[in-house]
């Protein structure tokens, strides 16, 4: 896969099968519309092409929204879209500027005279171009203008729900990652870099890794013991994840630890990867190290069997 960081660095091809969009999570829905890329491409000998924008929209347009938080960065994103098979990703930076542009300048500008686009495929529910005027009867009008095909993808069900990026947060929100990982049908993971703690946790036997979160707009699960699988460097190892104050010693700012099992290695400093799998319980506040370390130890078996029955 081939990326650029503006649409100045791409060049047209030939037979470009083009979707654009924010992707976050690059969920199931997602995975749709670039299984019908690859498809079109592959009738009509063309190329997969995916345009995305960063940062988000919302992060330049309301900068002070603290409450923007997102399923995946960017660098998530691309390595999502190379693990699909997309040929060319185009991360083109949004500005103020370019917020201005009309649907219908947008697809005159962008994706007919700088893209060369062919065929566009778009989500059922894609809205583009200054204030999200841009409709897909828009689409329709421009296609014929401009004479390139265009594809809806229809709304995408699992077991009957509707699938979206809101969606998979809420579920995300509430700790629910067995359903937001359902719905990505991917395992949401985030990564940190390991900094030093009051390391509690190596005087009860459980060394805990913790983690600084560069992103700041990178959704978090809410407080709680979570199973889960560590990457370090090239390796994967089984790991219990904790979020949360520490109320059995008073905490009150928010820590966010993995206790890596069977692992015993110097990690400061290095950036690793915590791939959730499922909500073992709630945070609470016990009485004692003692009993800290008893919960702990029920919390292990828990984690060892869930991680089990991960596939």
């Amino acid at each position: 896969m081939k990326v650029y960081n503006s649409l100045d660095e791409f060049e047209k091809v030939a037979n470009g099968v083009i979707t654009i969009g924010t992707f976050d999570g690059v969920h199931i829905g997602h995975q749709r519309i670039i299984s019908s890329l690859k498809q079109l491409a592959a009738e009509k000998n063309g190329e997969t092409i995916v345009l995305t924008l960063f940062p988000h929209p919302r992060m330049v347009l309301f900068p002070d929204d603290n409450d923007l938080k997102l399923i995946s960065t960017i660098e998530e994103r691309i390595a999502l879209f190379e693990k699909y098979g997309i040929d060319h990703l185009i991360v083109h930076p949004f500005t103020k500027e370019f917020s201005r542009q009309t649907a219908t300048e947008f697809v005159r500008d962008i994706l007919v005279n700088k893209m060369g686009t062919k065929t566009l495929v778009i989500g059922y529910d894609h809205r583009f171009g200054r204030h999200r005027e841009g409709t897909f009867e828009l689409l329709e009008e421009l296609s014929s203008l401009y004479n390139f095909d265009l594809v809806e993808i229809p709304e995408q069900d699992v077991n009957n729900i509707a699938v979206s990026s809101t969606k998979i947060r809420t579920a995300i929100f509430d700790g629910d990652i067995t359903i937001a990982n359902e719905f990505l049908a991917h395992d949401f993971e985030f990564s940190g870099k390991v900094i030093h703690g009051a390391h509690v946790g190596k005087s009860i036997g459980y060394p805990t890794a913790n983690l600084e979160i560069a992103d700041k707009y990178k959704l978090i699960p809410p407080e709680g013991i979570y199973a889960v699988y560590v990457r370090v460097d090239l390796e994967k190892f089984k790991g219990m994840l904790y979020i949360g104050n520490r109320p059995t010693l008073n905490g009150t700012k928010q820590s966010i630890e993995v206790n890596i099992l069977d692992f015993n290695r110097d990690i400061y400093g290095k950036t690793i990867t915590v791939v959730m799998k499922q909500k073992i319980r709630n945070d609470m506040k016990l009485n004692s190290l003692e009993e800290l370390k008893s919960q702990i130890d029920l919390d292990k078996i828990e984690t060892i069997k869930a991680l089990s029955m991960a596939y």
